[in-house]
């Protein structure tokens, strides 16, 4: 008998509890709170650029008044020498007015020292001046990281929203009728009304699910990909009843739970997938691809008010296609003798191991997340590949039959880099890019270095997420190859130097080092190099040090080896920063979990201190912590009086660590996240 056209009516109502209105007002003060950091910041930014206008208008003013003490001293000479002319004349001749000779020369003295003092009191200016910039730019500085950190928490505030959203809880009514069979039952008939009620309840209850989700317009165009499921926690029969056609109809009312594969977030939302490393594996649940699909055998609940519970065991339905979610719940017992579809089950289970850690599982090109793991797939022809930085991809593609279990042995590249190989476009020069050892002459500091090729390169944001100091984006040009610190001085390296030399830095001059509290830097008397305020070894970058301490330790090794060396300048830095590439960071736009030591940046020691330089992997020039760690003196710019860092740091957010992000400090500060790495002239 042909099945009637189906009536559903479905009320729903999604249970918006407590928790989602807090999810909701998280991201709604953190974006709120993001609006004024950002307002505060553009402020900061015409405040500084006004002192900058004040001080060059100063510098100016101070450049007349040194060109005019010239003309001055000039007049005064010139003066005196008149004056003393006159003297001369009058022993002879008494008679003679020198008044005008003695008024000229008068008025000249009394130029000179006026403009002396003029000079005096606008070098006082110009360095309290520059004492507001450099406050004004450390305020900069903390507020953009400010700024930054709350946009990493907004992300994370957004995907524990969204799941959130996707296991809410719900109860819908399901008017359903349909004909019966003259062939079943009218147990089976009942049984059957109820199962695609139930079927019916679930797609709407996804579908709802889907509506009511905040950044439904971001999710929606990616449904297929969320792996999202309905497990039903109860459901009853309201009323049902038989006509006299031979049709069946069904009240039911159905509370239902959504589930969702939560490793899968990052990518609805289209975010970097470290945001949802913390859910790991992905739930046990078959993922369906685009087209339409089915439900898998499961158990279903049903109870009514008239009658006691029996079990049911549901088998898959084809009477109509629905998407990629699957129904659960918690078998009961029915008084009417339970019906049993024998057909085959469509999803095989697949279980993946592997011999390593934080790797990512593909399946059909989704990420499925990390092993070890067991989800359920359709049958049929599957690829899968697991990857992990630093290894050869495993890749197996698998006939799904029966269930499976698959050991993936990733086998570690031959040069383990997080950035791709630089291709060189002088063949010659892959000769020179060596490491060596720089021995320091009476001392056992060893100095690493790698010999860094010839090229040109991209210079600044090439990809439009930088800040106002990295652009225009220029071409630039190194024309020979340059040796440079593979890792960061360390403290046992600059403590050879103080030995050798007795040298005090200008933060145990009784001046102090900053450091960050609460997101704003703070200067502790006692913080140096030899205490920067956190745990350190010897093996640990040198921090708490300004501009001109990281000079005098290049200028000690410089006499200790014979050779010459000295900080980098910016485009040194960021040309063997970036090593070949054109992206954010040496292994892409994202910085990922666990590749570098910055706030965020999910290693042991991010927002926490600096870690032992050389802890992650290098890049294709064989740099180590070109990405966060601590922020890098360069050498300044002839002319300037600031000096730029680079390269991020353990409790500055991972945009900062980008290759071209630059920061612009005066030479005398000190912090415990600022550290420095020296090339050796050729």
């Amino acid at each position: 008998m042909r099945i009637t056209p189906l009536s559903l009516l479905i009320s729903a109502s999604l249970l918006a509890s407590s928790a989602f209105a807090q999810d909701t007002a998280t991201v709604t003060g953190i974006e709120s709170e993001i609006s004024v950091k950002q307002t505060e910041y553009d402020n900061s930014t015409r405040i500084l650029e006004k002192h900058l206008k004040e001080e060059s208008q100063l510098q100016n003013q101070l450049e007349l008044l040194r060109s005019r003490s010239t003309e001055l001293d000039k007049e005064k000479n010139q003066a005196l020498d008149a004056m003393n002319e006159m003297y001369r004349r009058l022993i002879d001749d008494p008679t003679i007015d020198i008044s005008a000779a003695q008024s000229r020369y008068q008025k000249a003295v009394v130029d000179h020292k006026q403009n002396k003092d003029d000079i005096s009191m606008q070098l006082a200016a110009i360095a309290s001046h520059r004492k507001d910039i450099e406050q004004i730019r450390v305020a900069k500085h903390t507020l953009l990281n400010t700024l930054e950190s709350l946009k990493e928490q907004l992300t994370t505030a957004r995907v524990e929203r969204l799941r959130n959203e996707f296991t809410r809880e719900g109860t819908l009514e399901v008017n359903h009728t349909i004909n019966c069979k003259r062939t079943e039952t009218l147990a089976a008939c009942e049984q059957r009304g109820q199962q695609m009620g139930l079927q019916k309840a679930t797609k709407r209850f996804v579908d709802q699910i889907f509506a009511n989700l905040t950044e439904e317009r971001i999710v929606e165009p990616k449904r297929n990909l969320a792996g999202a499921q309905v497990q039903i926690l109860s459901s009853h029969v309201v009323n049902s009843a038989f006509s006299g056609q031979g049709n069946y109809n069904v009240n039911l009312s159905v509370t239902m739970r959504g589930e969702v594969n939560s490793s899968r977030l990052c990518s609805l939302l289209s975010i970097d997938n470290r945001y949802c490393s913390e859910y790991g594996t992905p739930l046990s649940a078959a993922y369906q691809p685009a087209y339409g699909t089915t439900f898998t055998d499961s158990q279903l609940t049903f109870s009514n008010t008239k009658d006691n519970a029996s079990t049911v065991s549901v088998s898959r339905l084809n009477e109509q296609p629905v998407r990629d979610y699957s129904v659960k719940s918690a078998p009961v017992k029915r008084d009417y003798p339970s019906i049993t579809n024998k057909k085959q089950d469509q999803t095989v289970e697949l279980t993946l191991r592997s011999n390593v850690y934080d790797d990512e599982v593909f399946i059909d090109g989704v990420s499925f997340g990390s092993t070890r793991l067991i989800t359920r797939l359709p049958r049929g022809v599957h690829n899968v590949e697991v990857r992990k930085l630093g290894y050869k991809p495993f890749q197996v593609r698998v006939d799904l039959n029966k269930a499976q279990t698959i050991h993936a042995n990733l086998v570690k590249k031959p040069e383990s880099i997080a950035a791709p190989t630089y291709t060189r476009e002088q063949p010659e020069v892959k000769t020179r890019q060596v490491s060596e050892n720089v021995n320091v002459l009476n001392t056992n500091v060893k100095t690493p270095i790698v010999v860094i090729p010839a090229g040109k390169f991209k210079m600044g944001d090439i990809n439009g997420n930088g800040l106002a100091n990295e652009r225009p984006v220029i071409e630039k040009v190194i024309a020979s190859s340059f040796a440079m610190q593979s890792k960061e001085v360390t403290v046992g390296a600059y403590e050879k130097f103080v030995a050798n030399t007795g040298y005090k830095t200008q933060a145990e001059q009784n001046k102090g080092c900053a450091y960050y509290l609460n997101g704003e830097p703070v200067w502790e008397a006692n913080l140096n190099w030899r205490n920067p305020g956190f745990e350190q070894g010897s093996d640990f970058p040198a921090v708490c040090l300004t501009y001109n301490d990281a000079k005098a330790y290049a200028e000690w090794l410089s006499g200790q080896t014979g050779q010459q060396f000295r900080l980098p300048n910016e485009v040194e830095w960021e040309y063997a920063a970036r090593a070949g590439t054109e992206t954010e960071y040496p292994w892409g736009n994202e910085i990922g979990k666990n590749l570098a030591n910055c706030g965020w940046c999910g290693s042991e020691w991010s927002n926490r201190r600096a870690a032992p330089v050389g802890s992650f992997s290098p890049n294709a020039f064989g740099l180590y912590d070109t990405v966060g760690n601590v922020w890098e003196w360069t050498n300044k710019e002839s002319g300037e009086s600031d000096v730029a860092v680079r390269g991020g740091a353990w409790n500055f957010a991972p945009s900062l660590a980008r290759a071209s992000t630059r920061l612009i400090l005066a030479p005398d500060f000190r912090s415990n996240y600022i550290g420095f790495r020296l090339v050796r002239e050729r």
